[in-house]
């Protein structure tokens, strides 16, 4: 039988894990398995370069964080699992994405965001959006169309004026 010691360690660790989920936005499980020690640091170095992190934790441990907290991610807890998260909606998932291509042996297996859980396919889609500031910058590039557009429409319609 585990000693009191060991399950006061074992249940500081599910509460660490419980507010991890809740304070942040996205949480992605994804397996690691066969990644480097030098791999590992780089997807943490680019993990924290956009305000994210991750951590390995026991499944075991995970998975009651998990039930606790009424998110059924039990099906995905097999296996070497790490945790990804970031106050980002999409970015720990940009990142993790990004990562896979270049290191195939991280395979992500789904996430919590906003919430509302994502299966590896929703993961993928939210992974393909363009980035805050890549879609502020196509916002701003459709208004001065816009802008731009109305300009020459009162340029006309006073040149018209002139002429009458």
């Amino acid at each position: 039988m585990a000693s009191a010691k060991n399950l006061e360690k074992k249940q500081q660790v599910v509460e660490e894990i419980k507010s991890k989920i809740k304070d942040n936005t996205t949480v992605v499980l994804f397996d690691y398995r066969g990644l480097t020690d030098e791999a590992a640091k780089a997807l943490r170095s680019e993990l924290k370069n956009n305000d994210a992190d991750y951590k390995v934790y026991k499944n075991t441990l995970m998975r009651l964080a998990f039930k606790d907290l009424d998110i059924d991610l039990a099906d995905h807890l097999t296996g070497p699992s790490a945790m990804a998260f970031g106050q980002d909606q999409v970015m720990p998932i940009k990142v993790l994405s990004k990562f896979a291509k270049d290191h195939p042996e991280v395979i992500l297996k789904a996430g919590v965001v906003d919430h509302e859980i994502a299966d590896k396919e929703m993961l993928d889609k939210l992974s393909a959006i363009p980035s805050r500031d890549a879609l502020l910058t196509m916002l701003a590039g459709g208004m001065i169309g816009l802008v731009k557009d109305l300009a020459i429409c009162l340029d006309l319609y006073a040149k018209e004026k002139e002429e009458n």
